[in-house]
This record gives C-alpha cells, sequence and structure tokens, in this order.
C-alpha cells in the first residue's frame, strides 16, 4: 500500500488536528501543553506550529490577523517556524483567539 492509498483511507493527521481544535476546551487544553513543554525545551518552532494550528482551527490567519489588527502577512511571519515573537505579540494572539496568559507554580 501507497502512501497515497493510505492517506486515502485514514484521511490527514492535519485534518484530523484543526477539526478538533475547534473545540475551544480542546484548544485550551493543546495550548496549555505546548507552554509546559515550551518551558522544558524551549522548542520556540513547537510553540509556533501550535499556536498556528489552533488560529486555523479558530478560523483562520486571516480571521486572526482582523481580530486583532496584526498585520495578516506578519502573522504568517510571525507563526511560521522562523517565527520570533515578542511576548506581547503572543499575548495579542492568545486574546485575539479567546485565550490569555496564566502562570502556576512549578
Amino acid at each position: 500500500m501507497n502512501k497515497r492509498k493510505i492517506k486515502q483511507l485514514t484521511g490527514s493527521y492535519d485534518e484530523w488536528l484543526i477539526n478538533s481544535l475547534r473545540d475551544k476546551e480542546a484548544a485550551a487544553i493543546f495550548l496549555q501543553i505546548a507552554f509546559e513543554e515550551f518551558q522544558k525545551d524551549s522548542d520556540m518552532e513547537a510553540l509556533l506550529l501550535s499556536l498556528r494550528h489552533v488560529a486555523e482551527a479558530q478560523g483562520g490567519i486571516g480571521r486572526l490577523a482582523r481580530k486583532t489588527h496584526l498585520n495578516r502577512e506578519g502573522l504568517y511571519k510571525t507563526l511560521s517556524k522562523r517565527g520570533n515573537p515578542k511576548l506581547q505579540t503572543v499575548g495579542v494572539v492568545l486574546k485575539g483567539l479567546g485565550f490569555h496568559f496564566s502562570v502556576k507554580c512549578a
């Protein structure tokens, strides 16, 4: 069986993930885990990918850009694997997605 046939039979992981993240509670848990993992390994690329997946699931980057008043192209760049956003920008993105930062004891 080739990759194409497997994908036809099983569907796309990305599609499944995006569909799952349309649920706000699931997206919140997903982001919480992403931030916890970032605390452990400092993998900014993985954190930004997680934010991008949630943004896509919650209406897309264009919609997020309109809600946050950030430039759409800049937002794509910010959430890319080469992105290096400021903490303020991450906060604006989270707020635009309907989430906020939270701190708890380690």
